[in-house]
């Protein structure tokens, strides 16, 4: 190892430079005293055009934001903290990863052994803070000099990026390496981006593939959830099975993609003949599919996902299987009763500003390098219920489906494809929830990204569950809706966004044609 006056310091530079070698790009830095070292060394990384850093106040935005970059790079994002409440703060968008897939990297400083546990300032325990939503969680001691760690620090590196990535056949999703450091805490010295570390990666466990022979005369439907992607596509249209694919699916598009596949399911006849299910991904927008998954009735037939985990609701899976055939030729009227019954359900209504015309808006301006990511709230089911079959990038944290951190999200997606523009589609608690993360690095550059507001002055998506029913109007909307006033204009002001008022759908095709970092404020009746 390089010789320094802070074996801190030439530790994390090994450490960084052989996370960059290695070919991970996208770092971001919550600044702290005990993470000094990290910082210095991605600093140098970044200066010399290694690495992307990225600068954020917030740890709880900034793990977001990390998410967010994974899913559009799809290699790992590096986190760098401090130690205490900082650690702490990454839980939500850890969870996150953990359960969607998404490779993240936690570098989290702490205090040396010796100074935990007896009252230390800014210091917890850190180690297993995050409990089995890390792939692996490493505690690594303070380095004092010796002959060893910088090989040992490149060994880590290494280690870190295969769990993260899921080269060992794995679920990929986060790694924590938690690095004690004592003082001195940093020095000038050695440059990390001077550094040439020894590295080599693992290759890639690659499993046998299972197949599952099924019968052609099943009625058979193809469900696709977060993360199915073309896969599942590709199996509906060569077997000629209806694919009822949610919008965050990556398969919501293709010549079998049923729309009004809800409605279909909530009042058709179609919905009492099916008796098999093919999944892929994770679905979990309507009360309706799960349904189906409990029927006993219906066979159900889960596809693995890479990154997605194991989905099987209903415990009634009578296969899990990486590909599946037929064993003859599917009549292809079977499809075409599921598209005329679509057609029925999906026929137009209006043209008045309501979420079906904000969905369809938005569906519609977004092509090519464009992406979208969709708040986990009343509007992604809105766009299940009515964005058309169209092939797009589309995104929404749905490993645990909550309304945290998606304007940081949306922000990370940015970072890594700047070509287009970055829509975020979300209502106005989800944007209140994450006001914060409208605060972005100028080093960041300009950014062409439009968080578009569904603004209907609370939480609406609870008026269709069981107690807006049950309870008095005024108890319901004190406890549920959380009913906001937020001048969203001031808001987006305050942060230097551009701020459009849409009141028409004339308006909003128009602001959606918008560049630059804009909220658009959707008034929704």
């Amino acid at each position: 190892m390089s010789q320094s006056s802070s074996p801190a310091q030439s530790f994390a530079a090994q450490l960084l430079a052989s996370l960059a070698k290695a070919g991970v790009r996208n770092f971001f830095l919550a600044p702290g005293a005990r993470s000094q070292a990290l910082a210095i060394a991605a600093g140098q990384l970044a200066e010399a055009g290694k690495i992307d850093l990225h600068i954020r106040l917030d740890e709880r935005g900034m793990g977001f934001t990390a998410v967010g970059a994974a899913l559009a790079s799809g290699q790992p994002s590096v986190l760098i903290t401090t130690s205490g409440t900082a650690v702490a703060n990454l839980h939500p968008a850890v969870l996150e990863a953990h359960h969607s897939g998404v490779p993240l990297i936690l570098l989290t400083a702490d205090r040396p052994h010796e100074l935990r546990g007896v009252g230390a300032n800014q210091t917890t325990n850190q180690i297993g803070i995050f409990n089995d939503a890390v792939r692996e969680c490493v505690d690594v001691p303070a380095p004092n000099g010796n002959d060893g760690e910088a090989r040992e620090a490149s060994q880590l590196a290494v280690n870190a990026i295969a769990v993260a990535m899921g080269y060992d056949g794995d679920q990929p999703g986060p790694v924590q390496l938690n690095l004690a450091f004592r003082e001195p805490l940093s020095a000038t010295s050695p440059n990390a981006a001077e550094l040439n570390p020894l590295i080599e990666l693992p290759d890639i466990f690659e499993p046998n593939p299972e197949f599952a022979m099924l019968s052609a005369e099943v009625p058979t439907v193809v469900v696709a959830g977060a993360g199915a992607g073309s896969e599942a596509v590709e199996l509906a249209e060569a077997f000629g099975w209806p694919i009822l694919a949610e919008p965050s699916s990556g398969a919501r598009h293709g010549a079998n993609a049923i729309i009004g596949y809800r409605r279909i399911l909530e009042n058709h006849e179609l919905a009492k003949e099916i008796r098999r299910v093919v999944i892929y991904g994770k679905p979990t927008l309507g009360r309706a599919v799960i349904r189906l998954l409990f029927n006993e009735e219906v066979e159900v037939v889960v596809v693995r996902s890479k990154v997605m985990g194991h989905f099987d609701v209903s415990r009634r899976a009578s296969k899990v299987v990486d590909e599946i055939a037929i064993d003859n030729e599917v009549s292809f009227e079977w499809l075409e009763r599921w598209r005329l019954a679509d057609a029925e359900v999906t026929a137009p209504e209006s043209s008045k500003l309501d979420r079906r015309t904000l969905v369809e808006a938005v569906w519609n301006a977004t092509n090519g390098p464009d992406q979208l990511l969709l708040g986990a709230s009343r509007l992604i089911r809105e766009a299940d219920a009515w964005a058309p079959a169209k092939l797009l990038l589309v995104y929404s944290n749905r490993g645990l489906a909550g309304i945290d951190g998606t304007v940081a999200t949306a922000t990370g997606l940015a970072l890594i494809e700047r070509e287009g523009t970055t829509r975020a589609l979300l209502g106005d608690l989800t944007l209140l929830h994450d006001a914060s993360s409208l605060a972005i690095d100028p080093a960041d550059g300009d950014l062409n990204i439009q968080i578009v507001v569904g603004n209907d002055g609370g939480g609406t998506i609870f008026s269709g569950l069981e107690m807006a029913e049950q309870l008095e109007p005024k108890t319901f909307e004190r406890l549920f809706t959380t009913p906001q006033q937020v001048d969203i204009w001031h808001l987006a002001q305050a942060y230097g966004w551009n701020y459009i008022r849409v009141e028409s759908s004339a308006e909003l095709e128009t602001a959606l044609q918008t560049t630059g970092r804009v909220v658009i404020d959707v008034r929704l009746k």
